[in-house]
Order: C-alpha cells, then sequence, then structure tokens
C-alpha cells in the first residue's frame, strides 16, 4: 500500500457508477473542489463531458464491474499511482415481489451490488495511501431495524451484505490505517429509483446527496471507521 503524503494536496479519487445520478454529482462535486477523479461506468458519455469540463482532473474509462475477466487493478493503476478514496457507489435495484425473483436476477444484484465493490476494493487496496478511506454506498433498504418494503428482498440483502463487509474491512485495515465505512442512503431522486418505482417523488435529489458523499470523504469520513450510517430524512428504502 502506498504511503501518505502531504494532506493538503488534491486527492486521487475513484468513483463507480458514476455516469448517472448520486455517481456523476459526486464527481462533479469533487471535481470542483481540485480533487482528481476516476469515473468508473458502463457507459462514460456523460462523464467525458464533465471531462471536457474540467480537463485533467475527471479521468474516466467504460467497464463492466460485473465482468470478472476485467483486471480492475490495472485499470485503476493506469490512471493514479496512489488512490486516496475509494467510493462504491454502482448499484443496480429490482423491484419485484420475491416469489418473481429469478435465480438470475439474484445473481445480477450480487454481481453489481456486492461482488463488484470486494473487487474494486481488491482493486484499490495495493494503491492506497495511509489514511485511505473506502466509503461503501448502501440503502437505507438493507440497514437493520429499518422499515422493509415488498419487491426489494433482492436489493436490500445485497446492500445489507454491504454493510457487514464494511465492518469486517474495517477491521482487517486497521493496521493500515484505512477507514472504511458505509452510508444507508435514504430516497434520492435519481434515474434508477424512477425507473423502479415510476411517479415516486424523493424529498431529496442527487446533488444534495453528492454534496453530503463528498463532504464525508474530503472531511467527516477521518472520524469515522467501521460504521453503517443511515442518511436518510425519514424511512424510505433507497
Amino acid at each position: 500500500m502506498a504511503t501518505e503524503q502531504a494532506t493538503n494536496r488534491p486527492k486521487n479519487i475513484v468513483v463507480t457508477g458514476a455516469s448517472r445520478g448520486i455517481g456523476i454529482e459526486t464527481v462533479r462535486f469533487l471535481a470542483t473542489r481540485g480533487h482528481y477523479v476516476l469515473a468508473l461506468s458502463r457507459n462514460v458519455e456523460p462523464i467525458a463531458a464533465l471531462a471536457d469540463e474540467f480537463g485533467g482532473l475527471v479521468k474516466f474509462q467504460s467497464v463492466d464491474l460485473s465482468d470478472t475477466s476485467i483486471d480492475l487493478e490495472q485499470i485503476v493503476s493506469s490512471h493514479f499511482r496512489q488512490v486516496d478514496a475509494l467510493v462504491n457507489n454502482a448499484g443496480s435495484l429490482i423491484n419485484k415481489p420475491f416469489v418473481d425473483t429469478s435465480i438470475e436476477e439474484w445473481k445480477v444484484m450480487l454481481d453489481v451490488n456486492l461482488i463488484a465493490a470486494i473487487r474494486m476494493v481488491h482493486a484499490c487496496l495495493p494503491l492506497m495511501s495511509r489514511f485511505g478511506q473506502i466509503l461503501n454506498i448502501s440503502s437505507m433498504g438493507g440497514f437493520q431495524g429499518s422499515i422493509k418494503f415488498p419487491g426489494l428482498s433482492a436489493y436490500s440483502t445485497t446492500k445489507g451484505a454491504l454493510g457487514i463487509l464494511t465492518e469486517c474491512l474495517s477491521e482487517e485495515l486497521i493496521g493500515h490505517d484505512i477507514h472504511v465505512n458505509a452510508l444507508c442512503l435514504g430516497a434520492v431522486q435519481t434515474e434508477m429509483l424512477h425507473e423502479a418505482f415510476p411517479g415516486y417523488r424523493a424529498p431529496v435529489n442527487p446533488e444534495q446527496m453528492a454534496a453530503y458523499i463528498g463532504d464525508f470523504i474530503l472531511t467527516y469520513g477521518r472520524l469515522f471507521n467501521g460504521k453503517i450510517l443511515p442518511v436518510a430524512i425519514n424511512n424510505p428504502t433507497t
């Protein structure tokens, strides 16, 4: 793992699921503040527009995180010699009753919401600086004790597993001074939410949530480790 450099230097931050919604707004927030961001997503057209706006601050690459044949460490290292933070934001949402959800759909949820995050951690750890951060974006649907809703068994289960991964990783990485936390987000008015719940209006927009995530990475994340933190106005699920 890399060593810590000057704390006031621009950070190198990797963000997955970066082509829309919370992901692309998080990239924008961080780049606006002068930090370097590697944005990963299958669709990079919207990110390319940001790269034009911010010049060398925004780097991007098209990648399918569910494709296990792809060498993610090689991709990250081709852009950054050192990683200061990883934001595991990529996610997929299916709204379907449990009895109608196929095993293949369960596998998609596991691949995108959990295995992709695991693979990204593997890819970034060899490059991660001392006092680096891993931030997993989970959901209130995966937060123990929160209200659960029909149709989200696969989504909520995989997001809950992401929380357990967070707690386990935080213990394993204490000796490296790397903090691992998860934010369990309430409903945010994203394209993914609209696709799963047409007509529903969330109380928070992507820009607001991205600002919270960006501030957490840049400022508050050093105060937490191994924490599963709910970020919700009420009791939404996603």
